[in-house]
C-alpha cells in the first residue's frame, strides 16, 4: 500500500492549497483517514480527520477554514485550505487506516508535502 501526496506549495496569506492524497496498493478497506503537519522542532499533529462514514473533526485552529474529505471510489482524502495564515506553514502528511487482505489492519503514512505561506 503506498499513500501519495500532492497540491503542496508556495502561497501567500489569505490564499489557498488543495491537497490531495491517493491510496494504492491491494486494499480491502480504507477506515479513518486524515491530515497532519509537522514544522521543525515540534510534535506532527492533527489537523483534520475523516472516518469512513464521513464524519469530520478539526484542529481548533484551523475550523472554518480548513475542510476534510473523501472519495471512497477512488480512494482518496482531498484537503482544502482556505485563508492560509503564515502559522500553517508546515510538512503535511496524510494518513489512512488500511486493511489489506495480505497484511491485515494498520496505519499508513504518505511522505508528506510541503505547504509555505508568505508574502
Amino acid at each position: 500500500v503506498q499513500l501519495v501526496e500532492s497540491g503542496g506549495g508556495l502561497v501567500q496569506p489569505g490564499g489557498s492549497l488543495r491537497l490531495s492524497c491517493a491510496a494504492s496498493g491491494t486494499i480491502f478497506m480504507i477506515y479513518g483517514m486524515g491530515w497532519y503537519r509537522q514544522v521543525p522542532g515540534k510534535q506532527r499533529e492533527l489537523v483534520a480527520g475523516i472516518t469512513s462514514g464521513g464524519t469530520t473533526n478539526y484542529a481548533d485552529s484551523v475550523l472554518g477554514r480548513f475542510t476534510i474529505s473523501r472519495d471512497n471510489a477512488k480512494n482518496t482524502v482531498i484537503l482544502q485550505m482556505n485563508s492560509l495564515k503564515p502559522e500553517d506553514r508546515a510538512v503535511y502528511y496524510c494518513n489512512a487506516d488500511i486493511m489489506t487482505v495480505t497484511t491485515g489492519r494498520r496505519l499508513y503514512w504518505g511522505q508528506g508535502t510541503q505547504v509555505a505561506v508568505s508574502s
